[in-house]
């Protein structure tokens, strides 16, 4: 799957990393429903960081879709609020 982190590039990542993924996932949920800043930003670091370690980079030259968008570090907890579907940013 390709995963895309909003101003810094695309990662192709393994399907068997979904429910890791899906983990760091639900982390930054419970921060963003607790409205806890501290707990938001170490999850979202944290989800990031997953991905690009579990991931290789897609070259900025190549024209692949994204299967999943996920906010930039800075990103704030109203503006990662607007992102969420149902089932959080990584269905599953």
């Amino acid at each position: 799957m390709i995963v895309r982190i909003m101003g810094e590039g695309q990662w192709e990542v393994a399907d068997d990393q979904l429910p890791a993924l899906n983990e760091l996932d639900a982390r930054l949920e419970t921060a963003l429903e607790a409205g806890h800043e501290e707990g938001f930003r170490a999850a979202l670091a944290t989800l990031l960081a997953a991905v690009r370690s579990s991931g290789s980079h897609v070259a900025d030259d190549a024209l692949v879709d994204s299967d999943l968008y996920l906010p930039p570090d800075d990103a704030t907890i109203d503006e990662v609020r607007q992102l969420l579907g149902e089932e959080g940013l990584i269905p599953g």
